[in-house]
């Protein structure tokens, strides 16, 4: 049995781009331009089942993982994911555990969907922009309407029903200069698993859009929240860019794909059989193939997708390669590269202040965490005394012991680009 080189995930959109609300900032619904004949796109029960087949039998690992997404992927109806679990056990590999993944925006989410999601273990993946006069701000209904009672409703029976979530926020224009009220209503939402996603739009004309962020405002904003997570919540609140910024103090790879040095790794499947390179490139100059005619293994294997994975590294301006917090984001999301920059071969991501800001202010306390896990200590006593060690590292002095507890003098240390 043939397996991929290396792990993978798919974006499967079974319903496309179609959705039951009109967020003005999406990026996805214009896809529907791409198939204009498709007024109800529905994934063909054939192509669906090639495909299941097709992932198991690629999977490299153990764990296979299905990530399920739209559009709405729940406009199906609970009957199609039903028939998904059907399928993936009629293929199932002896040895290898299936687990599925449901990006949601919750307004259709009802008892019987909660029941199935329950029972078959999926995890889910819930848009919520934080309270009402935030979130309502974009995320209206197609008729207008707001949708943050729906949305909450949806998250309520996530947790009444005990099914493992976390909650995407889209850190916008509207919402950016309110960190702590966003940060405060999802944890008094009991909100344990919180993804904070920068949106950053292109407008006609090239600039960016009024809706995105902007970008240093972006890294304050995720500056101000770690903040209070470090001080309170460490240990009970998982935010993933406090882990992605955590993982290279503790020699581990990034697993958020914007921030690893090459990407392709995350092609995406149309609900006709389409692949696409990444979820933000489904365009005609990124299609790979039809899953009818191209198997899941060739296509991750193409080498015109390897190329596309590798141009992130190889085409990094030289501001990036000498960034001393390179290592943290790898120069970020090719979609954001647009901004021409003097003397720079390539242009440079959007979100660089930003990204530098944030992962500037968060590395000492990241090493000093890395170094207290690899002492043996628990996350618990770091919790207990990350504040006022943390609070040091601002004002320490350039010849002072760096407070991260490297050994080194904080001028040579996390202070070297401050």
């Amino acid at each position: 049995m043939v397996t991929a080189s290396r792990e993978f995930q798919v974006f499967v959109k079974p319903v496309g781009a179609a959705c039951n609300l009109d967020c003005s900032y999406c990026y996805y619904l214009e896809k529907q331009k791409l198939y204009p004949r498709d007024e109800s796109p529905r994934m063909p029960g054939s192509v669906l089942e090639d495909y299941i087949a097709q992932h198991i039998a690629a999977c490299p690992i153990p764990t296979v993982l299905f990530s399920w997404h739209g559009g709405e992927a729940t406009l199906l109806g609970v009957d199609y994911f039903r028939r998904i679990v059907q399928l993936q056990r009629k293929h199932a590999i002896a040895g290898r555990d299936i687990i599925n993944d449901l990006q949601t925006n919750g307004t259709l989410l009802d008892e019987e969907w909660c029941r199935f999601l329950a029972a078959e273990h999926f995890t889910v993946g819930l848009s919520l922009d934080g309270p009402s006069e935030l979130h309502d701000h974009y995320r209206l209904s197609k008729a207008g309407k707001p949708t943050h009672v729906q949305a909450m409703h949806g998250l309520l029976l996530l947790q009444r029903f005990g099914i493992p979530h976390t909650v995407l926020c889209v850190v916008h224009a509207g919402n950016v200069g309110h960190p702590l009220l966003v940060y405060r209503f999802f944890k008094e939402a009991g909100v344990r698993n919180l993804v904070f996603l920068p949106l950053v739009m292109r407008a006609d004309d090239g600039a960016v859009s009024p809706e995105t962020v902007p970008a240093r405002t972006f890294g304050e904003f995720m500056c101000t929240i770690f903040d209070e997570w470090i001080s309170k919540d460490i240990g009970r609140v998982n935010v993933l860019m406090f882990e992605e910024a955590a993982r290279p103090e503790q020699g581990m790879e990034h697993a958020l794909c914007v921030f690893r040095p090459i990407c392709g790794e995350l092609p995406v499947l149309e609900h006709n059989g389409d692949f696409y390179s990444c979820d933000h490139f489904v365009d005609r100059a990124h299609f790979i193939g039809n899953i009818r005619e191209k198997s899941l293994i060739s296509v991750l294997e193409d080498p015109a997708q390897r190329s596309f994975g590798l141009a992130k590294r190889e085409t990094l301006p030289k501001s990036c390669r000498e960034c001393g917090v390179l290592e943290y984001c790898n120069g970020g999301c090719p979609k954001d590269r647009f901004v021409a920059t003097p003397g720079e071969e390539f242009p440079t991501n959007y979100l660089c202040a930003g990204y530098k800001t944030f992962f500037t202010h968060a590395r000492p306390a990241m090493r000093r965490l890395a170094a207290h896990l690899k002492s043996g200590q628990m996350l618990e006593s770091f919790a207990q005394r990350a504040r006022p060690s943390f609070a040091k590292g601002p004002g320490a002095s350039r010849n002072d012991p760096c407070p991260c507890g490297s050994g080194k003098k904080f001028k040579r240390c996390c202070g070297a680009n401050q």
